[in-house]
């Protein structure tokens, strides 16, 4: 219990004698002294600290850009030019950050390694984002699709706005915005109706079993002549596709060029029912025939099977 008491007595008055070193140092300065051990010093690192910030953060920002004109004069495609504009700039700023912090005399190794903890439980929190950014960097490489395209994916379709790290925004016909996750767009089926500079249309004409299929066919034939959008090359077919249950099918395929895809298929769909009609051609629809028969029959009929 003595030496234990002894102990305490050396630490306290340890403690006493380093107090009364601090305040004698603290009272024995004056401002040139706190001027020249003080100020000078960390003030310089804390002007050079700000001075890396502040022009790293305009070099990342001019590098960034230069980066996504290099893209974009290679490539034209806008998508990725945003993408690697973005990306550059984190990454470089985050090393502005760092060289900053290192200046002011941070231990910056321990810090990388806190920031890659960091990342990883981050990474772990946010694996479905990481997945969308991982199918957005996908999509950039392989460019199903770019800017102002016409396509149909994830159960959507519309017309491709912008494609940024984790979303895909398109732009329906009726003008709402939908973003659709990177992730379902890069795992889903992608069809591009823009991608190349012509399509087909596919009509299917019923007519009735009494017309005149020659007739039909010359009729749809000079429609298709006089339609200024429809291709002569490849030139369209017009076939007998089927002898379906109530009506004879004529399949008709002309090619457009894509931009007038609509518009010739509205245009074309409304002069043949016109032209069929003038021409007397019945157009027939589903029909159920019933068949009424009276107390009479019916006993008739179970006499002639009795």
């Amino acid at each position: 219990m003595s030496g234990q008491t002894t102990e305490q007595a050396v630490k306290n008055v340890n403690v006493i004698a380093e107090t009364e070193k601090v305040i004698t140092k603290v009272s024995s300065m004056n401002f040139e002294t706190i001027l020249h051990d003080w100020l000078i010093p960390y003030g310089t690192k804390i002007l050079l600290a700000i001075a890396i910030f502040v022009i790293g953060k305009s070099l990342a920002k001019f590098i960034s850009r230069l980066l996504a004109k290099a893209v974009m004069a290679s490539t034209k495609d806008e998508m990725l030019q945003s993408f690697v504009r973005s990306i550059s700039y984190f990454l470089l700023l985050l090393i502005v950050v760092i060289a900053a912090l290192s200046q002011l005399g941070i231990n910056t190794s321990s810090l990388v390694a806190l920031i890659g903890a960091a990342g990883l439980a981050i990474g772990l929190s946010l694996q479905n984002s990481l997945q969308n950014f991982a199918a957005g960097i996908m999509l950039l490489i392989f460019k199903p699709f770019k800017k102002g395209d016409l396509i149909e994916t994830g159960g959507m379709s519309g017309t491709v706005e912008e494609m940024g790290l984790l979303m895909l925004e398109l732009r329906t016909g009726d003008n709402k915005t939908v973003l659709i996750p990177n992730g379902k767009v890069f795992s889903d089926s992608i069809v591009n109706y823009s991608a190349n500079e012509t399509r087909r249309i596919d009509f299917i004409f019923d007519i009735s079993y009494d017309a005149d299929i020659a007739q039909a066919k010359s009729i749809v034939a000079d429609i298709l002549a006089n339609e200024q959008n429809v291709l002569k090359d490849p030139a369209p077919v017009i076939a007998v596709s089927a002898l379906a249950a109530n009506s004879v099918q004529l399949v008709v395929r002309p090619w457009v060029n894509t931009p007038n895809y609509w518009a010739t298929y509205w245009g074309i769909m409304e002069k043949v029912k016109l032209a069929f009609d003038e021409a007397g051609i019945a157009i027939p629809y589903n029909q159920m025939d019933i068949h009424i028969t009276s107390e009479e029959t019916i006993a008739l009929e179970k006499k002639k099977y009795n």
